[in-house]
């Protein structure tokens, strides 16, 4: 499947390349040449879609590199377990280790307690009548 999904990428990629060049490719055919072109003032325009062109033209070249390149394994980061973090042998984090960490890091005191409000109940919103 992933190899289907990156086919379409790359062929959405190859698609948007064909449109913009197809339209600089135009728009230089229309003018005659590159230098009548910038003479009817569209020197600007032709520049623009020559970096969009570019852009998707870089985002194939990508897309096509991915492709070959196989995808690391799961057991592939490096980890083999031995150095006794809190991450268990199943790629995962050790839930025990993990907790506790956080109890060792607790402060051993009681929260202090709420300040009380110093009025006749409990606050309200908007005005005081007093």
């Amino acid at each position: 499947m992933g190899s289907l999904k990156s086919l379409y990428g790359v062929i959405g990629a190859l698609v948007a390349v064909l449109y913009w060049g197809g339209l600089l490719y135009y728009f230089i055919d229309v003018a005659g040449s590159v230098e009548n072109a910038r003479l009817l003032g569209l020197g600007p325009t032709l520049v623009g879609i020559g970096a969009l062109g570019l852009l998707f033209f870089i985002v194939l070249i990508v897309r096509i590199r991915r492709m070959g390149v196989r995808p690391p394994s799961r057991g592939s980061n490096g980890h083999d377990g031995s150095d006794g973090s809190m991450h268990d042998d199943e790629g995962g984090v050790d839930a025990d280790a993990a907790i506790a960490r956080y109890m060792a890091s607790r402060s051993t005191d009681p929260p202090a307690a709420p300040v009380a409000y110093g009025g006749d109940g409990p606050p309200r919103f908007g005005r005081r009548n007093t």
